[in-house]
């Protein structure tokens, strides 16, 4: 739905774009007016915008009230509870699509996928020389994931890391995208409102350090990585040397990359 404001709009209704603005701004929505486009871009009724600026404003992270989350140019579906990619994640996709080798197949996992955006933006890429699997605990999660990767023929796994993953991919994958939670429990109370509220809680809390689930990732990762594949994961700048450390006691060789405009800290680690 396409509104535009005209002399008849009566001032705060649901078509008059300056009081939708107003409303998110009055919410604290920092973006309201980018906020404001997408929404009328979305709603196909003035009353379903009504409704869903209303969401919005209760605190709703527009992703939720979206339906859907823009990622790698992609358009990710993102199911209520369900971890929203953030943009930074980008950047692990990038570092992802540079270190993949180039022969085919390359078997691609998608661990902890959430709503699958990595392992979505992995495919796009990569087109039909991947086989793409993903995983995740939570089964809202992997509801959601399994949508996103439909198209792109994914396979998506629920259960424990890398439990249910087929065992025909030990020793085989290229790349091991684990997009883990880092967050540390301490922490957990200082995020914003929208996850804290909103995500599922073991999609955020990394334990008393933030590297609990990193570490359950890297200890078993060599058994599942072929010999030149690569263990990425994003982590924060303060946490990056321990994280280091975590890969470089599993075998693996770390190396950490960042990318300043989006604040993002990328972990890497190449099995011998």
């Amino acid at each position: 739905m396409t509104v535009t404001s005209s002399p008849s709009d009566p001032p705060g209704s649901p078509e008059d774009p300056s009081a939708v603005v107003g409303r998110l701004r009055a919410a604290g929505c920092v973006f309201a007016e980018d906020e404001a486009r997408l929404l009328y871009g979305t709603a196909r009724t003035p009353e379903e915008l009504d409704a869903m600026v209303a969401r919005r404003a209760s605190g709703l992270p527009l992703e939720h009230v979206l339906g859907w989350a823009e990622f790698c140019g992609l358009r990710i579906a993102v199911d209520p509870g369900v971890f929203v990619p953030r943009r930074r994640t980008e950047f692990l996709v990038r570092r992802a699509l540079e270190l993949a080798p180039p022969v085919p197949p390359l078997a691609v996992v998608d661990l902890c996928c959430g709503t699958g955006a990595v392992g979505a933006a992995l495919a796009a890429a990569l087109g039909p020389r991947a086989e793409l699997h993903a995983a995740d605990v939570d089964p809202a999660a992997v509801r959601c994931a399994r949508r996103n990767l439909a198209a792109a023929g994914g396979h998506v796994h629920e259960g424990d890391l890398f439990d249910p993953l087929p065992r025909a991919l030990r020793g085989r994958v290229g790349v091991l995208a684990a997009n883990v939670p880092y967050v540390p429990s301490g922490d957990v109370p200082l995020l914003p409102p929208e996850a804290r509220e909103y995500e599922a809680l073991l999609a955020l809390d990394g334990g008393t350090d933030g590297l609990d689930v990193l570490r359950r990732v890297a200890a078993r990762a060599p058994e599942w990585l072929a010999r030149g594949g690569c263990l990425l994961v994003e982590t924060s700048g303060r946490q990056a040397d321990a994280a280091s450390a975590v890969l470089a006691s599993a075998g693996l060789t770390p190396r950490v990359a960042t990318d300043d405009d989006w604040g993002a800290t990328v972990l890497t680690g190449v099995r011998p």
